[in-house]
């Protein structure tokens, strides 16, 4: 069982920074796309970045390009968020996700291909 704590959410000032961190138990996490989702409150679930099961590809919403960071260390089995200049706009609940796959440069966008999801971590970004 797959499980993908996710951690590092708050209540942060517009201009601020938060590091998000999802530590999945999963023995193969190098066999997995990892990817983050976000969800604002009365709003669907929308896709925030992604990195393939090496790093070797990443991709990200528009909304976030430029301000937003992710990686991965494959030997701590742990995928981050960096997220700077926050806005107002970026308060939501931030969901990891894993999507195994054989390819080290395949990362889906569609969170229909996601094999599994974490909790969730809410970040709060104040005006």
């Amino acid at each position: 069982h797959v499980q993908l704590p996710a951690s590092g959410g708050g209540l942060v000032q517009a201009g601020g920074s938060l590091r998000l961190s999802c530590a999945a138990s999963v023995h193969t996490f190098s066999s997995f796309a990892m990817g983050w989702f976000r969800q604002a409150p009365g709003k669907e679930r929308d896709f925030v970045t992604v990195i393939s099961r090496n790093g070797a590809s990443t991709y990200y919403a528009d909304s976030v390009k430029g301000r937003f960071t992710i990686s991965r260390d494959n030997a701590k089995n742990t995928v981050y968020l960096q997220m700077n200049r926050l806005k107002p706009e970026d308060t939501a609940v931030y969901y990891c996700a894993a999507d195994r796959t054989v390819s080290n440069f395949y990362a889906s966008l569609s969170s229909y291909e996601y094999d599994y999801w974490g909790q969730g971590t809410l970040v709060t970004v104040s005006s």
